[in-house]
This record gives C-alpha cells, structure tokens and sequence, in this order.
C-alpha cells in the first residue's frame, strides 16, 4: 500500500465532536486473532483433503496422490487469496493490513509452487519408466480438450504472481494492475473449479462438490462485495473535501465532511480507503492513514505526492466527492497495557502518528509520550508546530530529525539511531513501554530492532508497512516468515500423508 495536519494552527482542541460521550465515535476492534486465522486457514485446505481420502477409490501411486493433493491445496488457497488481502475487518482487522499482505504474498509463491508441480507430478512414474513417453504424457496433459479448463487456471495462477513481482518494472498503472489481478483471480477460481470437477480423481463424489462450489462461491461473492457493494456504498454514503491544504512539500492534508452528516467511528492510527470523483468507484480507491482524531466531526487524511493517483492530489478542489471505505488497520495504541508510549514518524508515516497524537491530547492522555519525527528536509517536515504545542496538555517531549539539515537547524540530523532512541526511553520503563512506528521500511525495520536490543517487549514493538515489496526485515518480520514456513510445512506434511495413505 502506498500512501496514506490540519493549518499552522489547526483546530482548537476544545473543537466540537460528534457526540457529548467522547468515545461515542470509536469503533470497536474487530477481526480474529493470527493464531484463529491460521488455524481456520489449515481447517478450509485440510478439510478438501479429508473429503478426497474419504471417497471410496483406491489410491493411485504416490506420486499421483501427491499431484492431486497438490492440486486440491493449490486451487484452495487460491480461493481463499481473496480473503487474504486485508480488505474484511471481520478477518485481519485485529492483524492489520500489513501481516494480511506479508501472508497474502507468502501464500501466492506457495499456491504457485503447488500449482506448478501439480500436472508435472502425474507424470513424474512415466519419466523415470521412460523419458521419451513421459514428454509425450506432458504434452498430452497440457494440450488435450479435457485438461483445457485446468491450462487455463494454471496459466492465470502463473500470471497473477508474474504481473505482482513485475509490476514496478513495467510500470502498470495501479487502477489496470488492480483490475487484472481481480479478473485474473476470477478467472483461475472458475476454471480450476471447472477443472477440478470434470477431471478431478475425486469429483464424482458429491462433498467433493459442494467442497468446489461453495470455495467457488465464496471467492467470486467477494469481488462482489469489494467492487461492487463498497463501490455502490460510495455513491449512497458520499463525503465531501472541504479543504486540501500543503502541510510540506509534496505532503497534502485533506479534510474530509460525511454528507449525511453522521459519525464515522474508527480508532486513532487506522486507515480508510479513499476514491474520488470523477472515478468514485472502488476500483479505483486507496489506501489513506487517518491523521485526525475519532473526537474530531470530520476526517483528516495526510497523502504524499508519490504515484498515479497522488501526484495530482494537489489538485483536488474542495466541494470534490468522495467515497470512504472503513475503518482497517490495526495500528492503534488504546488498547495496549504500557505505562509509557513511544511514537515514530518517517516522511508520510506522520499521518497515523499526528492521528495519535491528536487523539491523545483531546482525551488528556496522562502517561508520558516520547515522539521522533524524521524527514529528509525541512521543507518536507510536516506538523512541527502542533506537536510542540501539544506540550501544553501532554506529557510529551518530541525530537525533530533532518537528513539534510539547513545551516539554521536547531533539531537532530542524520539518521534515527541507538543513541537517539536511549535519549528518547530516558526515564521510562523499556520493558513497559509500547513503540509505534510508520514510515519508510528500512526506517521501521532498523528502529524495531534497535528497540528489540533496548529491552522492549516483541509484543510492543509495532509498526506499519504500506508497501507491497519486500523491503528490509526486522527481527519481528524474520520470526513472521518463520510462523508462515510453520505453516507451509503443514502443507506439506498434509500432501505427503496423503500421497501415502493406504
């Protein structure tokens, strides 16, 4: 995801909201647990392959149970990448959106692997009987008029993945890469369902079926949902800009009303996504951190000027239309058991950052704060005013840092380090204290695990990735990928006692 504070001055904090009762505008957190998530995951896969062992068919040789479990497992977890893509709060909201797309991308390599080795596997007892029959046996499988529907779900799947790691390099729009992901998606669901049903070793048998289509279902009902019901919700529900305002360069605040007038409850640090007119269609939408408080009547959105869409987000006029999606994310601090809190801004990551901090002040947070804000200039530093002012009703000390400082700089310079974060704990508690960072990836990544060193609680070492690529990893995303490769070799050990059975 890419990019998500108010004037020099900014409304008072004294500033009317939506209800007398002050939490009257905060949603609950909702979403299942990570450990839920896997567990229900392993549940939909694991149960096509007990379907499968239960019908009454001998098995066939090893290598051709292992082909169809490889199968059963690749078109499963294809189905249930729509899921996977952070857009149900229902699912990954308490996850957040970027361990949905760190999972979502991990499950595409492994669905593609298993698709890849699911036609080659049949063949494989052929080779090792005879090389010359084997190659003739592939190429009747990828070529005959039965294996068609399956030819064109595995290309689709190769496809899918090819178009996401090349997307920067050709340079694809957002907007055209989004719909050929969406349609290429739906087009491998349907005919590796297709597929799976005409030739599948196990589809005679009538749970087998109902397993297919209700996976089927489910799949293509929530491309329904996201683009056409949100999409619809964006016209019933509209908001309106009622300012677009430079806060640096390149970094726009923009200030949303609901037209209806009615609140919009969600949680300091969350994000929504964002589609404006004239394309107010959810094809087209965005992913915005909320840089305003759930206390304040309308919604602040901070966006830098980086891509397709935002390089011209300068221009948007007020009265313009707007249709909001929300709210996602987990990157909130309520809930969280800490005596003290730490926040950290790179660049844009200061609208979830000004959002907490805006929040803190109007509810009169009373624990200590302790804030770094990094930029590469000065011109590029957004929100330095406010956040001194809130000195005034915070216990909170803030340091300014600048790659390239001007002569007259009077903040820190060069780059968030060990030195810099022990000033910032001073005083505190490291083993109760709750760090929030956003920003640049290498910048949460490297502060994650200098705060790790420092004695910080993995547990409270929190940040959000709003890119897609891999980027540098923390010690907290390397113990992530361990989880997922705990749950890919269940996978395996899934296909293999499968291939074994009997």
């Amino acid at each position: 995801m890419a990019d998500p504070i108010r004037d020099q001055q900014g409304p008072a904090l004294d500033a009317p909201v939506d209800s007398p009762d002050d939490r009257a505008s905060t949603a609950p957190m909702v979403g299942l647990s990570g450990r839920a998530l896997a567990l229900g995951y392993l549940v939909v896969i694991a149960a096509g392959l007990a379907l499968a062992a239960r019908v009454p068919i001998p098995p066939n040789h090893a290598w051709g149970e292992a082909a169809t479990a490889l199968g059963i497992i690749g078109l499963a977890m294809m189905a249930l990448q729509f899921f996977s893509s952070g857009r149900f709060r229902g699912l990954s909201g308490r996850i957040g959106i970027d361990r949905s797309i760190a999972f979502h991308r991990w499950a595409a390599r492994i669905l593609l692997i298993a698709v890849i080795l699911h036609p080659l596997l049949y063949t494989v007892p052929t080779f090792l009987a005879d090389p010359a029959r084997g190659f003739d046996r592939l190429g009747m499988m990828f070529l005959g008029e039965r294996a068609r529907t399956g030819l064109i779900a595995w290309l689709a799947i190769i496809a899918i993945v090819v178009l996401a790691v090349l997307r920067d390099r050709v340079r694809l729009p957002y907007e055209a890469w989004r719909g050929l992901h969406a349609a290429l998606g739906a087009l491998a669901v349907g005919f590796g369902v297709a597929h799976a049903l005409a030739v599948g070793t196990y589809a005679t048998a009538s749970s087998m079926q109902v397993y297919w289509y209700a996976l089927a279902a489910l799949a293509l009902s929530s491309l329904v949902v996201v683009h056409l019901w949100r999409g619809l919700s964006f016209r019933r529900d509209p908001w309106r800009l009622v300012s677009n305002i430079e806060k640096a360069r390149g970094l726009w605040e923009l200030t949303f009303h609901r037209v209806d007038g009615r609140p919009f409850p969600y949680r300091a640090g969350q994000f929504v996504w964002l589609a404006t007119a004239p394309r107010r269609q959810s094809l087209f939408d965005h992913p915005f951190s909320i840089a305003s408080s759930p206390r304040e009547r309308d919604l602040r959105l901070i966006i830098k000027e980086a891509g397709d869409y935002t390089n011209r987000i300068g221009d948007l006029a007020p009265d313009t239309l707007a249709g909001i999606d929300g709210p996602h994310g987990a990157f909130t601090a309520d809930d969280a058991e800490a005596d003290a809190i730490l926040l950290l801004a790179g660049g844009v990551g200061i609208a979830p950052i000004m959002g907490l901090l805006r929040d803190f002040a109007r509810a009169g947070e009373n624990r200590p704060i302790r804030v770094i804000v990094a930029a590469g200039s000065a011109d590029r530093l957004a929100g330095r005013e406010e956040i001194e002012g809130m000195r005034a009703h915070l216990d909170l000390k803030v340091w300014f840092v600048l790659d390239d400082p001007p002569a007259d700089w009077d903040g820190e310079s060069g780059i968030v380090d060990a030195a810099l974060l022990t000033r910032a704990l001073d005083g505190l508690n490291p083993a109760r204290t709750l760090s929030m960072a956003c920003g640049p990836t290498a910048f949460m990544t490297s502060t994650a695990d200098t705060l790790l060193d420092l004695g910080l609680a993995p547990h409270n070492v929190h940040y959000e990735r709003f890119d897609y690529a891999e980027g540098a990893l923390s010690r907290l995303d390397i113990a992530q990928r361990w989880r997922f490769r705990a749950l890919g070799a269940a996978l395996l050990v899934g296909t293999v006692v499968f291939a074994l059975r009997g």
